[in-house]
């Protein structure tokens, strides 16, 4: 099993201080990480839940891939970030495995994690994220 556990849960949504709001309301949760992605076009709020977290995502432009998200499906579930030990090595198997990939190389994320995109048509229409922890 090359899934470690899981990560996060990215949630997108227009306002990102008005989602930390409601958490915070709702489920009494508080922000632990803050982080603007530039690369990516987003601003994300981490709130742990557990060993792992909610990832509340804002988009800094329309065209950053949770500004298209939003614009077509409005705010909700985004993607799951599962924990892998080794990034390129997961990468490297689904690969072999003939998964479809959006990153085709592991990259830089949030936290100083090391991240990569599966494509959610080989996911049952859910688009998953391999995080490796940094070491």
């Amino acid at each position: 099993m090359i899934l470690t556990a899981i990560d996060h849960v990215g949630v997108a949504a227009p306002d990102l201080e008005e989602a930390v709001a409601h958490h915070r309301r709702a489920y009494g949760a508080e922000v632990v990480h803050r982080e603007e992605v530039a690369a990516d076009g987003v601003r994300e709020a981490l709130l742990q839940v557990g060993d792992s977290y909610i990832q509340l995502l804002e988009p800094t432009r329309e065209d950053s891939p949770v500004g298209r998200f939003l614009a077509r499906n409005g705010p909700g579930l985004h993607h799951v970030g599962y924990r892998v030990t080794d990034c390129a090595a997961a990468l490297a198997r689904l690969r072999a495995e003939g998964v479809g990939l959006i990153d085709e190389q592991p990259r830089p994320g949030s936290r100083g994690t090391t991240v990569a995109f599966v494509h959610p048509k080989d996911h049952l229409g859910t688009l998953v994220e391999l995080v490796e922890e940094p070491r």
